[in-house]
């Protein structure tokens, strides 16, 4: 059953399926874009969502045509009427925005993006940030501000981190639209499927994730992007550590046995 997580703006919808849940972005007026209520609306559901156990797995979609296209632009602009021409007020937004894409990677769940239509400039960042993303074919993604003198430094940071430098620099300096197969070439996406399959998809990848074990998910999720910003010996130290760690919890414990006894495997506690 839909929830929804604002009753005056209806801007995001939630929807828990059996330890899947799904985040609707419900603004197509104004192509999902990351309004000041969406970015509100999304920090407060995934907030909501780290402290809820019975979530194995996220997926992100949109209501409407797109994806999403970035930042709203509108909205914005009315802020040069500020006495500093609307200065802090981008730096608060940014910020905002910022803390918002680093709460999809440090959320112990996995999200996955189910993408249609276009996905632009901050659009294209919070594809980027989730853990995996799936794509219809006809999907387009860019990081398109250089276009209009605005160029996409913060989508910058989360695309240089998914794709080959060449390839961010042609997205950023370019700001061409490209197909969701180009994209998938350069390691943005994973899979790219018809229209009509999009949905059912994503769906089957959420549930295999969600069958697994959510105390190794987690300790799994928190590590990859952790060593990321490590050195090779210290990357090789601290996964040492984690896996030692995870071979203490009860899942490890359990599954281990059932695979050596050639048993099926347990149901998995809810341990940390």
């Amino acid at each position: 059953m839909n929830t929804e997580l604002r009753a005056d703006d209806n801007i995001l919808f939630r929807e828990d399926r059996d330890g899947v849940t799904v985040l609707t972005l419900n603004a197509p007026q104004s192509i999902n874009a990351l309004s000041e209520k969406m970015l509100a609306s999304l920090s407060s559901a995934l907030d909501d969502i780290a402290a809820d156990r019975s979530v194995k797995a996220v997926i992100l979609r949109s209501a409407g045509n797109h994806f999403c296209a970035g930042h709203n632009l509108k909205e914005m602009s009315e802020r040069r009427k500020d006495a500093d021409g609307g200065f802090q007020y981008f730096q608060d937004l940014f910020a905002s925005c910022s803390a918002m894409m680093l709460r999809i990677v440090r959320l112990p769940q996995p999200v996955i993006a189910e993408v249609h239509g276009i996905a632009t400039a901050a659009g294209c960042q919070l594809v980027a940030s989730c853990d995996l993303a799936v794509a219809s074919d006809d999907a387009r993604f860019a990081t398109s501000g250089v276009n209009i003198g605005l160029f996409c430094s913060t989508p910058m940071v989360a695309l240089s981190r998914n794709v080959p430098r060449k390839q961010a620099m042609e997205m950023l300096l370019l700001g061409d639209f490209l197909p969701a197969a180009r994209v998938a070439e350069f390691g943005l996406i994973n899979r790219v499927v018809p229209r009509d399959a999009l949905e059912s998809t994503v769906i089957e990848m959420a549930r295999t994730i969600s069958d697994k074990s959510p105390a190794a998910i987690k300790i799994g999720k928190r590590a990859y992007y952790e060593q990321l910003e490590m050195t090779l010996d210290e990357a090789y130290a601290y996964a040492g550590r984690v896996m030692a760690e995870n071979m203490m919890l009860q899942d490890a414990k359990a599954g281990i046995n059932a695979f050596t006894r050639k048993e099926s495997m347990p149901d998995w506690s809810d341990d940390e």
